[in-house]
Order: structure tokens, then sequence, then C-alpha cells
């Protein structure tokens, strides 16, 4: 793939309170080593590390001291990119497939920019104090997820736009959405789910024997 991978690892997985996630152990992998398995052919792999974190030896990868926030680890990240088009990818989703990779790319080759989403199958409410509210309408609402695929120069400009109004957000399609630039939908995976909580990891644990096996 003529892409630039972008791997924002900086955070210091406080929800978790296990040490910086990248370097979190699952199924005998780090979570990093898991993340890089979905993308075999990525012509260029850069990883943000938390500031002072050892880098990890044996993978083909540049590594870069990450930001105070995800949002600035991507922005490092994207002025050491070098190819046309960049997919942006969570570390804590570490069983993110081929499969899902590749209908993300093409998306955003032909869009230029493009994330996966999936449909709630949960019931949502806006809590009344302790109390059941308001039932919230799943059908017109997703989950989003990463990878997530863009021209890197529409990236770049939608992160120095955020930068010049002070805009933060917890993922780049945001970004571009602000741009007033439309951001493709792609489906995506139950698999590609986010480690954030410690009952995460037996899930994750789990899928890992599958994956290993």
């Amino acid at each position: 793939m003529e892409v630039s991978l972008l791997i924002p690892a900086a955070g210091n997985g406080e929800r978790l309170g296990l040490g910086p996630k990248a370097f979190l152990r699952v199924g005998g992998r780090t979570l990093l080593e898991w993340a890089l398995r979905a993308f075999p052919g990525a012509a260029e792999v850069l990883v943000a590390l938390p500031p002072g974190a050892e880098a990890p030896r044996g993978l083909r990868a540049v590594f870069l001291e990450g930001g105070k926030t995800r949002q600035e680890s991507v922005a490092r990240l994207l002025e050491a990119a070098s190819l046309p088009l960049v997919l942006v990818h969570d570390v804590a989703r570490p069983f993110a497939s081929t499969l899902l990779v590749e209908r993300v790319l093409r998306a955003a080759q032909a869009t230029g920019a493009a994330a996966p989403v999936l449909p709630l199958p949960d019931t949502l409410v806006r809590p009344e104090g302790e109390a059941y509210g308001e039932v919230v309408p799943r059908e017109a609402l997703r989950l989003v997820q990463t990878p997530q695929g863009f021209f890197t120069a529409l990236l770049r400009e939608a992160h120095a736009y955020a930068k010049r109004r002070g805009l933060t957000a917890t993922d780049d399609a945001q970004l571009v959405r602000a741009l007033g630039y439309p951001v493709a939908l792609v489906a995506g995976e139950r698999t590609a789910f986010k480690i954030t909580y410690p009952e995460d990891l037996l899930l994750a644990e789990a899928l890992a024997r599958v994956w290993n096996a």
C-alpha cells in the first residue's frame, strides 16, 4: 500500500491503569504488535510513543515522541508523513482486520476521507439524574472506529484549521468534517473494538487465542 500508517500511541492508558497501551501485552504480543498486523503492506509506518519511552525493537516503524493529546500526536506524525494518503489507527484497537483496512483505504482513495462505523445494538437513554430518561433513537446513530483514511494534504489542512480555531476532537474525521469536507462511511467490525476498561482485556485475551490458533 502506498500509504503512510500513523499510530498515535502516546497515551498513558489512565482508565486501564496498566501503563501505556502500546506496551500492554495480550496473547503474548503487545497491543502495538497486534495493531501493526493489519497493515502488512503499508509503505511507511510512523508511531508516536509517550515522551521518554524506549522504542521497541524488531518492528518496522519510525518512532516519534507524541504530544500531550491524541490530536497533538497525530499532528506530529503528519509532519513526518511522506506519502499522499494516510491511515490513522488507534493502538487500542488491536484486532482490526486487513479486510477492514482495505475497505477504508478504497473509500479514502475514492473520496479523500473515510471512516468505519457500526450500528448501535443497545437501547440509548438520556439519564434524568439517577433515573431512566428519554430514549434516544439508535437507528440514526453509529459507533465510529479506526483506521480512518485521508488524503494527507486534507488532514494536514484539517489539523491546521483546528489549531487556529482551538478545536479539539477525539478522532480525525471530526476535524476534517469541521472544514466542511465530507467523510465517507464504510462498514466497521465488532472485533475492532477499543480496549478502554479492564474488562475489555478479557475479550481481548479470548480473541487473541483465536487469532493465534
